[in-house]
């Protein structure tokens, strides 16, 4: 199963949909920056259709201390809660999409997908379905509550902080963020610069297009090639806060590579006394202790 859908895969989900010959079509809109986090005023201004508004800070994080990191996973009973209030039922399709190059909706994606939901985020996001000259919807969405139960018994594809110490050892941890932030000389969203020691880095909008679509398949395969990953590779992604780890999660699995995602990312590693920092362009870099 393709977990990226093009505008026309969509319209064709919801036609046959409607003709009763396959399940529902929920719409999700995730429209968030880690800038401007609240993305409710540019949904209602304009939307897909039909799509429901998804709070990424409120629904797909919760609250919690910064030896946590800043979008710590939500509880599996809070996320059900949400995707109920979506509208969502167990056999839905759903289909998330963005303003931020699949960024946010990729981490719904990464968080629906571990518990036994079909989700597929919308290549290209709004830009997509703008360029086919398709029509936008107004206002808020309130769908009639659904009954969709989520699998708690998710797979093994979270890493903890104290697995991420020495991954590298054995397997290809990337740090998605922008060479800047990987290397030190721009910190966003963390007391101290720097990357995990042994982490490669791969940004995460490497794996698209000027579009801002993912590349095909055998371009990605390349892509990733020169981090080291590889179909037999054990991979693992982080970031700065959770989000764009998950982007690349999604890539990977677009190209047949299960990845595991450490959550906390950056935000929780900076903030956890004992452990350490790499800074410069290579992955062990200059090395100190937080």
């Amino acid at each position: 199963m393709s977990h990226l859908v093009s505008v026309a895969q969509l319209l064709h989900l919801q036609s046959v949909a409607e003709h009763g010959a396959g399940p529902p079509v929920r719409l999700l809109d995730v429209r968030w920056r880690l800038d401007r986090p609240e993305g409710r005023p540019e949904y209602l201004r304009a939307h897909l259709p039909g799509a429901v508004y998804v709070d990424l800070e409120r629904e797909l994080a919760r609250r919690g201390q910064p030896q946590e990191g800043r979008h710590p996973l939500p509880a599996i009973s809070d996320l059900q809660r949400s995707a109920r209030g979506w509208g969502i039922d167990d056999e839905d399709i759903v289909v998330a999409y963005d303003d931020n190059s699949s960024v946010p909706a990729a981490r719904l994606w990464w968080l629906l997908q571990r518990t036994g939901i079909d989700i597929r985020v919308l290549d290209g996001g709004i830009r997509s379905w703008a360029a086919e000259g398709l029509p936008f919807e107004q206002g808020d969405v309130l769908p009639a509550s659904g009954g969709v139960t989520l699998r708690a018994d998710a797979p093994d594809d979270v890493l903890e902080i104290d697995e991420v110490d020495g991954f590298a050892s054995t397997g290809v941890l990337l740090d998605v963020r922008t060479p800047e932030q990987y290397s030190g000389v721009q910190t966003v969203d963390a007391p101290v610069g720097g990357h995990i020691p042994g982490a490669v880095n791969l940004p995460a909008m490497a794996a698209l297009d000027g579009n801002g679509r993912f590349h095909p398949t055998a371009v990605l395969q390349r892509v990733f090639a020169t981090a080291g990953v590889n179909t037999d590779s054990d991979v693992a992604v982080y970031c700065g806060t959770g989000v764009a780890a998950m982007h690349t999660a999604l890539a990977l699995e677009h190209v047949g590579i299960r990845a595991r995602v450490y959550p906390g990312s950056w935000s929780q590693w900076s903030n956890t006394r004992g452990r350490s920092a790499a800074d410069g362009i290579l992955p062990s870099g200059h090395v100190v202790r937080i």
